[in-house]
């Protein structure tokens, strides 16, 4: 039984990939306080929670519950740990896919994985948190994702006409604040700029880590950053001009491989 859960559920673009790396990078110094569920170790459960925010549907939502379930079940004893799980597709998939607009499902899961979480380890207690944006700079960054890692076509004068509610995330927190019965916790990625570890320190504050044990971490640089204007249109113009993905994804890759050369 875990002696604290944390759950850094995102949101997309908000420094969750380099919160992630400096936990990935830092594993084996915060083993003693700590265990770590990335991404990585939790496809099963992200396949199920992108496929909720997708359709919203119970059955979609039961599937998340057992996954959730799963992984609960397969921890192992870590009665002086805190458990981090940070993942930011544990809010779904990031909007702008189609007809999903906001991040709508996200307050579903989080009561979701607070009762599960509770069900498994009753006197454990549960504690969310989220990283937030700017909404005019969130909204401009998702974009550019959705252009490098989608086939995303519209340009972002239309995406931002196409998907306005997108950017506000600080209302989600609220609805989550509202609907769950435990401790949500955000932070600015603008106030972290000037933070040892950047965006992971907000999230490490809420995991109980000796200070001892918190001063030998390694920072890391900033990960999956906003490519340049440059890059962003000709990776537009690749996703308007090869309608096959196999093709497209070829391009992509060539040209980012390119880039990097430089």
């Amino acid at each position: 039984m875990p002696r604290k859960i944390v759950i850094h559920a995102g949101f997309h673009k908000t420094g969750t990939s380099s919160v992630q790396a400096l936990l990935r990078a830092n594993r084996k110094a915060l083993m003693p306080a700590l265990a770590i569920r990335l991404k990585g170790q939790m496809q099963e459960l992200m396949h199920a929670t992108r496929g909720y925010s997708t359709f919203g549907s119970e059955d979609a939502l039961d599937k998340v519950s057992r996954r959730f379930d799963a992984l609960l079940a397969d921890l192992p004893g870590m009665p002086r740990r805190t458990l981090l799980l940070s993942a930011e597709e544990l809010s779904g998939h990031m909007p702008g896919r189609g007809v999903l607009a906001d991040y709508r499902a996200a307050p579903v899961l989080m009561y979701l994985y607070w009762q599960r979480a509770r069900a498994a380890f009753p006197e454990t207690p549960v504690v969310f948190c989220f990283g937030t944006r700017a909404g005019a700079d969130w909204e401009r960054s998702a974009w550019a994702e959705h252009v490098k890692s989608s086939g995303m076509t519209l340009d972002f004068t239309d995406f931002a006409t196409q998907y306005p509610a997108a950017q506000d995330l600080d209302s989600i927190v609220s609805e989550v604040r509202r609907r769950v019965p435990a401790p949500v916790h955000s932070f600015a990625l603008e106030d972290c700029t000037k933070l040892p570890l950047g965006p992971a320190d907000p999230v490490l504050d809420l995991c109980d880590i000796p200070t001892e044990l918190r001063a030998g971490l390694t920072a890391e640089p900033a990960q999956n950053t906003r490519l340049d204007a440059e890059t962003l249109a000709a990776l537009l113009d690749i996703n308007r001009t090869h309608r096959d993905t196999d093709a497209r994804n070829a391009a992509k890759a060539a040209l980012l491989h390119k880039g990097s050369q430089i």
